[in-house]
């Protein structure tokens, strides 16, 4: 009789059973990162409201994939939008290394942004807004957000460690503020630059970052000086 005893062996059903297990959860991950950069290509040739039929046409497969991966079309733009966020925070926390002065800094990290987002401003507008199916801010949309939330406060930070640096002790109140602040103003006159049509009153991407470089630094002061 073989009497050989199987318990404990590294070879046994058991670690058989892990290993497919594991190789099956690299397969999902490598298959989930491929409809990532399809879906990415998809946007940016079909534009921000491309549909997630359109999508998965587009990437050779059926909507039904998408859907088991992703959830739905919400889960999928917060999927890519973890992947392009994460793209553009590196690109501006390297613009910003390299900067001299604050304000040097402000301008890096302000036209790292721009030229990241006008790549492909379909999929910027792709992972930076709400689900169209949840008006309402939903909890899919809520899910959406949460990329760019994170993003948003990982440039603050950004902004307030050279800041904390530069203008040292008791300025909390204003390093505490004016970081958010000065995203808001970023993402709005950036987001709007990116909408509007080409015309010869359109700043190019360099004009347009120093300019709002400028309105952060020392507002429109200059402006108001010529007003009578």
């Amino acid at each position: 009789m073989n009497t050989r005893q199987t318990d404990g062996d590294p070879l046994s059903g058991t670690a058989a059973v892990d290993g497919r297990a594991s190789r099956w959860q690299s397969h999902r991950e490598e298959r989930r990162r491929e409809l990532i950069k399809s879906a990415r290509r998809a946007v940016h040739a079909l534009g921000s409201d491309a549909s997630m039929e359109d999508i998965a046409t587009a990437a050779g497969t059926s909507k039904s994939v998408f859907y088991r991966y992703f959830g739905d079309k919400a889960g999928l733009q917060q999927a890519v939008g973890e992947v392009v966020l994460s793209q553009m925070q590196r690109r501006i926390r390297e613009a910003a290394q390299s900067a001299q002065t604050p304000r040097e800094g402000l301008f890096a990290m302000v036209s790292a942004y721009l030229q990241m987002a006008e790549t492909s401003p379909n999929v910027y507008t792709f992972v930076t807004r709400y689900s169209a199916a949840d008006p309402d801010g939903g909890p899919a949309a809520i899910a959406t957000a949460g990329a760019l939330g994170h993003f948003f406060d990982s440039i603050a930070d950004m902004i307030a460690r050279p800041m904390r640096a530069h203008l040292g002790e008791g300025k909390e109140a204003v390093i505490g503020y004016w970081p958010n602040a000065a995203i808001g103003l970023v993402r709005n006159a950036g987001e709007q630059w990116l909408a509007s049509p080409d015309s010869p009153a359109k700043p190019d991407q360099e004009t347009m970052a120093r300019q709002i470089t400028a309105w952060l630094c020392v507002g429109i002061a200059p402006e108001l000086t010529d007003v009578q």
